[in-house]
């Protein structure tokens, strides 16, 4: 069956999203507004049997970003598109892409795969970071592995596709993240959820529940409070903070396509505003998106009880996962993120490996061009 690609309206974009279990926020129309620099598509797969009207069967949202002083675009699809992945035969939807975006004029293109690799759980992980002979999250064998990935990275090399490369020596990459820890919902209680938590977190959630931490949700005029709090985590955690202008534009474009896509949550102590996190919901996925606390306080252990009340409230609205995103593929105690990776190992969940970024040089020139200008930047 052939597949026909065409750029779609945001209301048929949102019609497809809705009709899957999950999204990744990043594949919602709204998510163009978010970005500003960047030129925002949704585009769309249809079917073409002859069976009936055409219908849409996959969508993507496609950031185009042009080159200094050319009429030359990369394009990015973060965490996308939506097709299926599966398919024996990935060109029918991935060859109408490409000549979609080589006449948007794309000289390249990134995308981001939604494809899991291999998982391992909690209790490997915190055996992995206590063994001193584990120094990577990947060289340590997993709980599950999806063979059915195996074939798609087959596919996308036999296609001409090329793995991004790695970003820094933490794992981290210059896209989005290739490992996330994720905690399943699905058949569970919020009973279970909490048992399924480490001693520490319990133990640490009874502490800031005895010393009256109160975690409430926030609005739009509560983001400067966010953000003083994000501004300190960044200079303590070593990394280059957004402007407060970016969460209030992500608050406001989120939503006003969804109401509950976006919700802010503060923990308070004593009139005292001690952490704050931002979570992002599409379908039955919730994410814990940013974080932020300060060094005071601590001993109230605001940071669980907060993640506490996200949990909960992702339980009760009917999500399937809720997602803490990025962690370290790193090992070794010496590294801050480790303590991070630590933390959200706690949760008792699963850390899991996506295939990665994967990038196809349309004009191979400028592709080259543009890779050493990133690698210098």
């Amino acid at each position: 069956m052939k597949l026909r690609l065409k750029a779609i309206s945001r209301e048929e974009h949102l019609a497809f999203v809705a009709s899957r279990s999950a999204v990744s926020h990043m594949q919602v129309p709204s998510w163009g507004d978010v970005k500003p620099d960047w030129r925002a598509q949704s585009v769309g797969w249809f079917d073409r049997d002859g069976r009936g009207p055409e219908r849409i069967v996959g969508a993507g949202l496609v950031l185009y970003r042009p080159l200094p002083r050319l009429r030359r675009y990369l394009a990015y699809l973060p965490e996308g598109p939506v097709i299926d992945w599966h398919d024996a035969d990935l060109g029918r939807w991935l060859d109408p892409l490409l000549a979609h975006l080589k006449e948007q004029r794309a000289f390249s293109v990134r995308m981001g795969p939604p494809v899991v690799v291999r998982r391992w759980d909690a209790e490997t992980v915190k055996d992995a970071i206590a063994d001193p002979a584990a120094t990577r999250l990947r060289d340590v064998p997993a709980d599950a592995n999806d063979p059915q990935a195996d074939g798609v990275v087959e596919q996308l090399r036999r296609l001409g596709w090329q793995q991004s490369e790695e970003g820094g020596a933490d794992g981290f990459s210059a896209g989005q993240p290739r490992y996330v820890f994720q905690v399943p919902f699905d058949g569970q209680s919020l009973e279970e959820i909490r048992g399924g938590l480490n001693q520490q977190w319990r133990r640490n959630i009874k502490k800031a529940e005895k010393a009256g931490v109160k975690v409430v949700e926030g609005g739009y005029e509560d983001l400067p409070a966010f953000y003083e709090l994000y501004r300190e985590t960044a200079e303590r955690d070593r990394f280059v903070p957004r402007p407060l202008v970016y969460f209030q534009r992500m608050w406001t474009a989120l939503r006003s396509e969804a109401p509950d896509r976006m919700r802010l949550y503060l923990a308070h102590h004593d009139g005292d505003t001690l952490a704050a996190a931002t979570m992002l919901t599409v379908g039955n996925h919730v994410w814990y998106s940013y974080g932020a606390s300060t060094a005071r306080k601590r001993e109230v252990q605001p940071n669980n009880a907060i993640q506490w009340r996200m949990m909960s409230d992702a339980h009760e609205r009917g999500a399937g996962v809720y997602d803490l995103r990025g962690i370290t593929d790193t090992l070794d105690e010496g590294n801050h993120l480790v303590g991070l990776l630590r933390f959200k190992a706690g949760t008792g969940g699963r850390a899991a490996e996506y295939i990665g970024e994967w990038e196809y040089p349309i004009n191979r020139p400028l592709h080259r061009v543009f890779a050493l200008y990133m690698a210098r930047r």
